[in-house]
């Protein structure tokens, strides 16, 4: 090959090997943006935060969840506070296990009330639910219900005329009639903590259970194969603290108290958000 006029031959000689060190730093370079790229794939895989799932108890709907859902979303949790039928605790059960089944990752599983219970029965033998969070809930062994858990303390261990309408309203009830919390049950016992107006508001946007899903005994627990905590409110009247106490002894429980009524989760968000958000991270491990 000849050169061009005025360019030195050994030029043209050095083109082929610049290209070469050109070439070799571009793979060295790509190949540690490669390695970069899956460490903070790997990274990000590890300290992804787990879905919070939020289950409200009778007399309510996931509204109830709302400030502690907003709490935990902006900390960067995805949450999700389904719709508890309330129409059986095991076809309620069945519905909240085929919503768990559906999620992909981690999951903490939170039940208030009722909810309590049945997050016992949903998450047995699940694999993705990584923690149980009680709020102010049962926390059934099997063959237990309910009703009998909130023991004789209990507001609502009472002549059941007293604190609940029936729909139907003929008597007796039967295992798929509704009840509804009275005004006066909501205002002196039930909502406690909240202002005159609050109060109102739930009496009015109650959602009813039946007889059926209060008394229906619980299968197999979930918590004795699912790490668990327990957050008891002092002043609840509707699950006395004792039986709280005692439920949360015998599930094995990480245990916390504080000073409020049944409704907790509205009245306290932030305590509530901060026990959740521990036994998210003691899951993630």
């Amino acid at each position: 090959m000849t050169s061009s006029p005025g360019q030195p031959a050994g030029r043209l000689r050095r083109r082929p090997a610049a290209a070469a060190l050109v070439l070799a730093a571009a793979l060295v370079l790509t190949s540690i943006v490669q390695t970069q790229s899956a460490f903070s794939q790997e990274k990000r895989h590890r300290t992804a935060k787990p879905t919070i799932v939020l289950v409200h108890g009778a007399w309510a709907d996931a509204s109830s969840w709302n400030k502690v859902v907003t709490r935990l979303q902006g900390d960067g949790y995805p949450v999700v506070a389904v719709a508890n039928p309330l129409r059986s605790l095991s076809g309620d059960a069945a519905f909240v296990r085929t919503f768990l089944e559906s999620q992909k990752g981690p999951v903490v599983l939170v039940g208030h009330s009722y909810g309590g219970a049945v997050i016992t029965n949903a998450a047995t033998g699940s694999a993705n639910v990584k923690a149980l969070v009680y709020v102010n809930a049962f926390a059934p062994d099997e063959g237990e219900s309910a009703t009998a858990l909130a023991g004789p303390d209990s507001a609502l261990s009472v002549d059941p005329t007293t604190v609940f309408d029936f729909v139907p309203g003929t008597l007796p009830p039967t295992a798929t009639t509704d009840l509804y919390l009275k005004r006066s049950t909501v205002f002196t016992s039930f909502a406690t903590g909240l202002d005159a107006r609050d109060k109102a508001l739930v009496t009015a946007t109650q959602r009813p259970a039946t007889v059926g899903a209060l008394n229906e005994p619980s299968a197999a627990p979930a918590w004795r194969g699912i790490p668990s905590w327990y957050l008891i409110g002092k002043n609840d009247k509707i699950i006395p603290a004792a039986a709280e106490r005692a439920m949360a002894k015998r599930a094995g429980s990480t245990v916390a108290e504080y000073d409020a009524g049944h409704l907790g989760l509205m009245t306290q968000p932030g305590t509530v958000t901060r026990v959740i958000e521990r036994a998210a991270r003691s899951s993630a491990g």
